[in-house]
């Protein structure tokens, strides 16, 4: 009997083992597998890219592919060869964001190439390349916005409004109204004093505000115009001094969840926030909620002071 329970203890070990071994072999052939495609990627990308200046006089006459060679590569993303060479053969290397940075301007990869070549050597999406502080095609924004029948604005990583549609303006006021340095959602928030009087909630839809632009700001590979805003905000709201210093950080918050109106009595919403494509930055928040309807009711007077 004894025996028997040490056998068996012996082979659920084992078993147990067995089990590691093959879940860990099953993550180690699904890594290789990116690795290999990656460096297929790669490949096929510099073949397609004619060399130019140095890289086409060091090869004049003695060509026999098209594209480039992976020494061009190299020299034109400023990496180490062989470096280089690893991650083209698919060799088990860890590679930092600066290099990837580089292979993507080397190889003159577009936005989708890039977010795939940090998807395949990192497992995570690029940082963006910018934060939004430029604006982008308003146009196309505005015809997004206006065929959305509830309260919708577009925004940056700064919370500046891009764009914002008619139910936007019903419920929450005319951004036209106010000055472009001020139409920002955080600038608002904090120095507006009738956001206060209408939101019941203020106190938690600031800090979920605040704590978002924080997520925003670590992603933003440039945050000049981040941090100029909160400097700003800094110096203008004790509240947002309060609350920054408390270091929350929080992916949703987009300023109103209830509003307090004295026509329509209080509202509730719920944020749905999308990022459309092509645009990086650039934000689609849209704002459900009981109640609402296609922009019938004014309510323009409550966010004018």
């Amino acid at each position: 009997m004894l025996f028997e329970k040490h056998l068996a203890m012996i082979l659920f070990q084992l078993s147990g083992t067995l089990n590691w071994l093959s879940s860990n072999e099953m993550d180690a052939g699904e890594t290789d597998s990116k690795r290999r495609e990656l460096g297929l990627f790669l490949k096929r990308k510099r073949a397609t890219i004619e060399p130019e200046g140095n890289a086409a006089r060091a090869t004049a006459g003695r060509r026999r592919t098209s594209g480039l060679r992976r020494e061009d590569v190299a020299s034109l993303a400023g990496v180490g060869l062989t470096w280089y060479t690893w991650l083209e053969q698919g060799r088990d290397i860890k590679v930092s964001t600066a290099f990837l940075e580089q292979i993507a301007k080397g190889l003159k990869l577009n936005n989708a190439e890039r977010a795939y070549l940090f998807a395949m050597a990192q497992r995570r999406p690029p940082p963006l390349q910018e934060e939004g502080r430029k604006t982008p095609d308003v146009t196309t924004l505005q015809l997004v916005l206006d065929s959305i029948q509830r309260p919708a604005y577009a925004r940056n990583n700064c919370f500046d409004v891009l764009a914002w549609n008619a139910a936007n303006t019903t419920y929450f006021g005319d951004f036209g109204r106010i000055p472009a340095e001020e139409r920002n959602i955080l600038w608002l928030m904090f120095t507006r004093t009738k956001y206060r009087t209408v939101m019941p909630e203020w106190e938690s839809d600031a800090r979920k505000l605040v704590a978002n632009l924080r997520l925003r700001l670590a992603e933003a590979k440039d945050r000049s115009a981040s941090d100029a805003l909160i400097a700003r905000l800094y110096e203008t709201s004790i509240d947002f001094q309060r609350i920054w210093n408390e270091h929350e950080v929080e992916s949703i918050g987009e300023g109103v969840s209830r509003l307090e109106s004295s026509k329509l009595g209080s509202l509730t919403f719920k944020h749905f926030t999308m990022m459309p494509e092509g645009l990086p930055g650039t934000y689609v928040v849209i704002f459900i909620g009981e109640g609402l309807g296609d922009g019938t009711d004014r309510l323009n007077s409550n966010w004018r002071a």
